[in-house]
């Protein structure tokens, strides 16, 4: 039997399962929810059937769709976000990128971020610089990106926290302006935009995550996008040992190793950030799945926050500013001072209730023990950060939230809340 006719014949199979698997039902409202189905089995036990399994033409293909899905030039994917991170950080620290960033340039960045988005600058021998974050928002306070400017900025570094896109505009004016490199962290931020431009677009490279429980997923995942050919020159070689296979390094590099194989010459400090072809195989299929997704986050998250408007007085919940378009990575709740509860009190209720909950990605990164390891700058106080680490959380916000448990989460909290309700003193 051919590989064709053994995927046919069990294609049928893989749908019946699919079908008919229930999902862990330890929480009705779980922070993520596993998003794939027997197309994405299917794709890769043709992978799998081929032996075509490392980084290939799966990889490539779903490469130049999210390139034309974005409107970039270039799409590097890569095995995570945190990687692509790395590699975005990279490319503009080589020799070869012309004034790029070198050792002791600061980076201007959020005190709400991933840890990942943080260690490639210090990484690089770079210093990050951390500003306060706009309270409803959660993003960088672009008055204060300003204030934070010195003679050695090179390059800010911001993160559309939870798929608000919020303020990325005014950032990269402020980047343009003051002719600083502008590195997107767009890991949380799949398919957000701002006045019709896309989260990810804004500046000179921009990186994404697939893992596992974001907006789709390749189980493990990440991409790098831009428009600059020698960027995407520099990040390919960069996540594949440093070499110039699938690059324009051939011709730049290859007169002063004429003795080398082209295929085998180094030209960078490289890694191994490969993704695998099976990676690529959910790629491919999972991208149509996309818009619908985030739309169907946009509407849980406008139920909710219309639901709980009435205790502002208690909580904050962000609400999609006009002109943005929020994905809406999960929903976040913040604690309002006296309000007669804390933030411990609402998520052992909402556990209570099978609801899971979690920090705010990282919270105010300042606070956590590798902070002592990373030589950095504090640029004013970052009051906001320090209060959503102590008073913020989060519940997972997508495809699996039906309708019933869009109310359900509604209800739950209604009969805490209530309970809480009086006027502040």
């Amino acid at each position: 039997m051919d590989r064709d006719s053994a995927l046919k014949l069990i294609d049928p199979i893989i749908r019946d399962v699919f079908e008919n698997t229930s999902p862990d039902d330890k929480w009705t409202i779980p922070l993520g929810v596993v998003n794939y189905g027997p197309d994405e089995v299917i794709e890769v036990l043709d992978t799998l059937l081929s032996g075509n399994v490392t980084m290939g033409t799966k990889v490539a293909r779903f490469e130049e769709m999210w390139a034309e899905h974005v409107g970039r030039k270039h799409a590097i994917m890569v095995n995570s976000g945190s990687s692509a991170n790395l590699a975005a950080i990279g490319a503009l620290s080589s020799p070869h990128y012309e004034n790029g960033i070198r050792p002791g340039d600061e980076v201007i960045t959020t005190s709400i971020p991933w840890s990942t988005t943080i260690a490639p600058i210090v990484q690089t021998g770079a210093i990050p610089v951390f500003v306060d974050v706009d309270p409803e928002s959660f993003n960088l306070d672009p008055q204060l990106v300003r204030d934070a400017i010195s003679p050695s900025t090179k390059a800010i570094m911001p993160v559309s926290l939870l798929g608000n896109p919020h303020g990325m505009d005014l950032i990269a004016n402020i980047a343009r302006d003051n002719n600083l490199f502008l590195i997107e962290d767009a890991c949380e931020a799949t398919g957000s935009s701002t006045n019709g431009t896309r989260i990810g677009t804004f500046g000179e490279i921009g990186t994404f995550s697939f893992y596992f429980s974001h907006h789709i997923s390749t189980v493990e995942g990440g991409m790098v996008v831009t428009d600059d050919d020698l960027i995407a020159d520099l990040v390919r070689s960069i996540r594949a040992h440093g070499w110039t296979r699938d690059s324009d390094f051939k011709s730049r590099e290859l007169q002063h190793s004429s003795e080398i194989q082209s295929k085998w010459t180094f030209v960078e400090t490289g890694y191994n950030l490969r993704p695998t072809e099976i990676s690529g195989a959910f790629g491919i299929r999972q991208i149509s799945k996309l818009d619908p997704i985030i739309e169907h986050r946009r509407e849980t998250a406008r139920i909710w926050s219309d639901a709980l408007l009435k205790y502002n007085h208690l909580i904050s919940v962000s609400t999609e500013q006009p002109g943005d378009r929020h994905s809406w990575f999960g929903y976040p709740m913040v604690v309002r001072p006296r309000a007669g509860f804390d933030r411990d009190e609402l998520a052992t209720f909402l556990k209570s209730k099978s609801i899971d909950v979690r920090p705010i990605i990282a919270g105010n990164i300042l606070e956590h023990p590798v902070i002592k390891q990373w030589p950095h700058r504090v640029s004013g106080e970052v009051s906001e950060a320090s209060w959503i680490h102590r008073n913020g959380l989060m519940i997972g916000n997508h495809e699996g939230i039906t309708e019933s448990g869009r109310t359900y989460f509604i209800e739950s909290i209604e009969e805490f809340l209530s309970k809480c309700d009086h006027p502040s003193s």
